[in-house]
Formats: C-alpha cells, sequence, structure tokens
C-alpha cells in the first residue's frame, strides 16, 4: 500500500480529513511525515489504527481510554494482563449501561402499551378499553 496522503487515509478508514487531524492533535495518529510540498505522508499501518480508533468509539471508549489502549498497544513491553485489566474495566461499564438500557427500554414498552391510540392524553385514563 505504501505511503498515503491524509486525504487517501481518510477514504480508506472512512474518517473526514478533519477527524484526522483532530486525532493528531489529541496523540492518538502519530504526526506523519510530512513531504517537501507539506502533504502529509501516513504509513500504510495508519488505516487499521485510525479503525481501531473509530471501532473503540463506537463501542463507548473516551478518547483518553482510547488513548491509553493504543499505548498499550504501541508498548512491545505492555502485559496481556494490562490489556486485559482494561478491557474487564470496560466490559463491567458495558453491563452497567446495559442495565441502564434495559430499565428504560421496560418504561418505554409500558408506555407504548398504555397509549396504544384510545385516548389523547397521557395523564388520563382510558375508558375505551385501550391505554
Amino acid at each position: 500500500m505504501g505511503h498515503l496522503k491524509i486525504g487517501q487515509l481518510g477514504t480508506r478508514s472512512g474518517v473526514g480529513v478533519e477527524t484526522l487531524r483532530f486525532y493528531e492533535r489529541e496523540g492518538l495518529l502519530p504526526e506523519p511525515e510530512r513531504l517537501p510540498s507539506g502533504y502529509r505522508q501516513y504509513e500504510a499501518e495508519a488505516v487499521e489504527r485510525v479503525q481501531f480508533i473509530r471501532v473503540a468509539q463506537f463501542l463507548g471508549f473516551q478518547l483518553k481510554d482510547v488513548k491509553e489502549l493504543l499505548a498499550l498497544r504501541d508498548n512491545p513491553d505492555a502485559t496481556r494482563a494490562e490489556v486485559r485489566e482494561r478491557a474487564v474495566s470496560k466490559v463491567v461499564e458495558i453491563d452497567t449501561r446495559l442495565r441502564g438500557l434495559e430499565a428504560i427500554r421496560a418504561d418505554l414498552v409500558r408506555l407504548v402499551t398504555a397509549c396504544d391510540g384510545g385516548c389523547r392524553r397521557v395523564s388520563q385514563p382510558c375508558t375505551t378499553g385501550g391505554g
């Protein structure tokens, strides 16, 4: 794949140029070498790194967490135990969110059942057999 300009990296990784610049400023993406013309010249591996960042964000990791995960990933001395500890912590956080989402879902299902279209206002009891 060779070297990529910022637009090529954005296209291949599915993010915009401004997002890539933001990742650089935040230290998530190493600042690339620049051509004499000033164009950024990314290594091909940057595509994988950007995709990793996007997936981690989608999974609920904050940027500081992503930065820590990348640091562990980039650190040849990092142990599997360190990576596992971060992952376990995130699993606990996700489980907590899921319980909250399940409670909200149950409330919404009750609301949908109560509001089956037989009444005009939620605050009024329905006498038409519906909610």
